[in-house]
């Protein structure tokens, strides 16, 4: 077993399988094809979990996620961001030796790739069904058509079908809006669907972000889903009521540096760079980073919501906890939290152990 003596990310295996057997299931149950998001982890050895249980076609977030996870043996990728046309240099070459899918938002962008284009990939236009950050409206499909127009000059492009992330789901103040906001954007996607494909034959719709995907049950006239975050879940999951604490695969173990008594505060090593700056509401009104999980008469405990990570700076995290927990937690100790978001934690890491003391690294940041 490695010695924790910095902030360390902890990922436990078993609990990540049971996430991913979990999603699989599901998937199988609604027929739909499993095509996980790699962003939330990041590392070849995770991915190989998830060939356990057949998967073979993964979603990436960029040009070199994409080209790190195809030197491990990937061969079926869909890059998941709209297309940055000064990296078509790089999209050929990767589509010359995968199965490569891209994402398109607008006409400049299709331009490009219809323009340099000299392998065979597959295009997916991105719709925006409520998110508002990329993407395009489901209702402008003159927009839609135009690019579709410029796809046809290029036979190396195949348009495969609409994609979206229902990211505003991660916002949602109840599973009722969760709920809201998956039909929402199925209806939208549908229509598409129904008004293109006597055009294009076979085309697909796309699904991806883990609270719908967890969730929601109604998932007609879809072929794809893409979540991501379900390996490993966190607090803001939690705290929309899509999963629960077990299956919260990840802890941050963080040496505790000093104690204010007069505050109540703890302070450990273990900042920003390693937690990020999400944060969640707490049930006092402040910001929350996370929550405690401290050892107890050789017991872990999961500390309630007054004990909680209640500030961050770049390097140090501040822990504020009630007077009967301080006397319980020593300078020098090793204690957990749980983040709010995991794959920005994991992100920012850049490796991780498991609970079995296998260390586990992720994709280079060059």
């Amino acid at each position: 077993m490695i010695e924790i003596t910095r902030p360390t990310l902890i990922v436990d295996k078993e609990v990540c399988l049971q996430n991913i057997e979990r999603m699989v299931l599901k998937a199988k149950k609604h027929k739909l094809r499993l095509r996980p998001h790699f962003k939330t982890h990041q590392a070849a050895k995770i991915g190989e979990w998830f060939r356990i249980f057949g998967i073979s076609q993964i979603t990436v977030s960029s040009v070199q996620m994409a080209e790190y996870f195809a030197s491990n043996g990937w061969t079926d990728i869909t890059l998941a961001f709209p297309l940055n046309m000064l990296e078509l240099e790089r999209i050929n070459r990767l589509a010359a030796n995968i199965k490569l899918n891209v994402l398109l938002e607008n006409k400049e962008a299709a331009e490009a790739l219809a323009n340099k284009a000299n392998e065979k990939m597959g295009v997916f236009i991105k719709i925006d069904t409520g998110y508002n950050r990329t993407g395009i409206p489901a209702g402008r499909t003159g927009l839609i058509d135009s690019i579709l127009d410029i796809l046809k000059s290029n036979s190396k492009l195949r348009f495969k079908g609409f994609l979206t992330h229902t990211g505003h789901t991660y916002t949602a103040r109840s599973t009722n809006e969760i709920f809201s906001s998956h039909f929402d954007a199925l209806l939208k996607l549908k229509k598409l669907k129904n008004n293109y494909q006597n055009q294009y034959p076979g085309l697909e719709l796309s699904m991806g972000d883990t609270p719908s995907a967890s969730i929601c049950g109604n998932f007609n006239g879809i072929d794809e889903l893409r979540p991501g975050n379900f390996i490993f879940y966190d607090l803001m999951q939690l705290s929309l009521g899509v999963c629960e604490m077990e299956n919260i695969a990840v802890r941050m173990v963080c040496p505790v540096v000093a104690k204010h008594v007069s505050r109540n505060e703890i302070v450990i090593y273990g900042g920003a760079v390693h937690f990020s700056k999400d944060t969640l509401q707490n049930t006092d009104g402040k910001e929350l980073y996370g929550r405690v999980i401290v050892n107890v008469d050789g017991e872990k405990r999961l500390l309630d919501t007054k004990n909680y990570l209640s500030k961050l700076s770049q390097e140090h995290g501040i822990l504020k906890v009630t007077p009967s927990n301080f006397k319980h937690i020593a300078i020098g100790d090793l204690v957990e939290i749980i983040p709010v978001h995991s794959c920005l934690t994991a992100n920012l890491m850049g490796h991780m152990l498991t609970t079995e003391g296998e260390l586990i690294t992720m994709m280079p940041k060059y």
